[in-house]
């Protein structure tokens, strides 16, 4: 085979996804908005920054955004399984981008207070604690090949990584040259294109299962996860990471304006440097052919995340920053994205909202509790000890997961050979 038809058949491999138009649709709505998220992501924590200088009050702001997808994720898991998910997407998208346009008036107006926007985050959250599961539960939906159910969480992965190095480096630009307010009032502008995406497309809702009391099924939703070992390992853990690691994104203005003595230029280089490494992780995963191995991904892959995290605290220079919070960004999205792929393949499919209900919840539900905390240590012990700190619990973290391989492994396979990903005797 040339070298030419080598190169096409690799991005053949890593596109295939897009084969499905929904799913295409969606890609293309999401890459749009996305960008525009990170910016709002990027002048929020900016903004808290310039009112407080407060390390306390950066975790505040996390916690008050995240908090909602912790306590409200599970019952949102059995309202996704009820509703149809491409309606619950096209409403929690709407009032996304009145939230935006909130944000932006109030900033722009010079009205804005730090009680303000914590409250504006705080009802962002609850749209979130809708949106994520509904979000990840439609995949399987969107997608015409279940064969490229992977690919299609990898390349979500890589569009929310693509946007994430695009986006707060505009934030950066913008944010320095006319403030804070544009960047929210482009990321209002930024939903149009995915509900425009969402709306465009041809959608046949599958049977749902007949509705029992809302108790009843969830209580059913956290029986099923709690008895599944290998679901059960993969939440835990990725739990376990979400509270010690990912608090290091609100922790970056602090890195960028005072260990670094930077500016909003320096956090928008820091969080594209995450982006970077990030899309990486992803696209390295796109490219996998199949759902085997991935066990082993997440324990490299939290040990790259914890490795990063460590390199970021002892670092007192820009370049040297840059490199860790890439690293840190690398193995956090490969540990994400393969649990994900992980759990959605395995799952069944009437418990699907409400198992990535929990994933949402162990994911991005969790971190609020580590912002919380994060900034309090941050506030007593200093930012660089809080960051090595986290990142050696994930290191550890991953020698534990590592010792549960062997009976993952053993419980996983009957499930991958029913459904023809196993033929014989591979490592999960």
């Amino acid at each position: 085979m040339s070298t030419d038809e080598t190169d096409t058949a690799r991005w053949r491999l890593l596109l295939r996804a897009l084969r499905s138009r929904n799913y295409r649709l969606f890609f293309e709505g999401q890459l749009v908005s996305l960008v525009g998220t990170w910016m709002t992501r990027v002048a929020t924590a900016w903004l808290v920054y310039r009112l407080t200088h407060s390390a306390f009050l950066l975790g505040l702001t996390g916690f008050a955004g995240q908090a909602p997808i912790f306590f409200l994720t599970p019952l949102a898991g059995v309202w996704v399984d009820r509703w149809n998910r491409h309606r619950t997407l096209i409403v929690t998208q709407i009032l996304s981008m009145l939230q935006s346009f909130a944000l932006a008036a109030l900033t722009l107006s010079g009205l804005i207070t730090i009680w303000e926007l914590i409250a504006l985050v705080a009802f962002q959250g609850v749209i979130n604690a809708v949106d994520m599961p509904a979000r990840q539960a439609f995949v399987v939906e969107m997608i015409e090949r279940r064969e490229d159910l992977g690919n299609a969480i990898a390349m979500n992965s890589s569009m929310v990584n693509g946007a994430r190095l695009v986006g707060p480096a505009v934030a950066g630009v913008v944010i320095a040259a006319v403030g804070e307010g544009y960047c929210f009032l482009i990321d209002g502008f930024s939903y149009l294109a995915v509900i425009a995406s969402l709306v465009a497309m041809r959608v046949t809702a599958g049977p749902r299962p007949e509705r029992q009391r809302m108790t009843t099924e969830l209580i059913e939703g956290w029986r099923y996860v709690r008895d599944s070992h290998p679901i059960r390992a993969v939440l835990l853990f990725l739990a376990l990471v979400s509270l010690v690691g990912m608090p290091y994104t609100v922790l970056m203005p602090i890195f960028a304006g005072t260990v670094l003595h930077g500016d909003a230029h320096t956090l928008g280089f820091l969080m594209a440097a995450s982006g970077v490494g990030a899309l990486l992780g992803a696209i390295t995963l796109a490219m996998r052919p199949t759902v085997l191995g991935l066990g082993r991904v997440i324990v490299i892959s939290a040990t790259l995340f914890g490795a990063g995290l460590i390199g970021l605290g002892v670092s007192r220079t820009v370049w040297w920053s840059l490199v860790a919070v890439a690293v840190a960004g690398y193995g956090m999205m490969r540990h994400m994205a393969a649990s994900n792929t992980i759990l959605q393949t395995i799952v069944d499919e009437d418990k699907r909202g409400r198992v990535m209900a929990y994933y949402s919840m162990a994911f991005q539900g969790i971190s609020p509790f580590g912002s919380l905390v994060a900034g309090a240590v941050a506030a007593k012990a200093g930012a660089p000890w809080t960051m090595i700190g986290g990142g050696a619990l994930c290191a550890i973290g991953a020698v534990m997961f590592q010792r549960e391989l062997p009976t993952l492994r053993r419980l996983v396979r009957p499930i991958y050979r029913e459904m023809g990903i196993l033929v014989e005797g591979p490592e999960q």
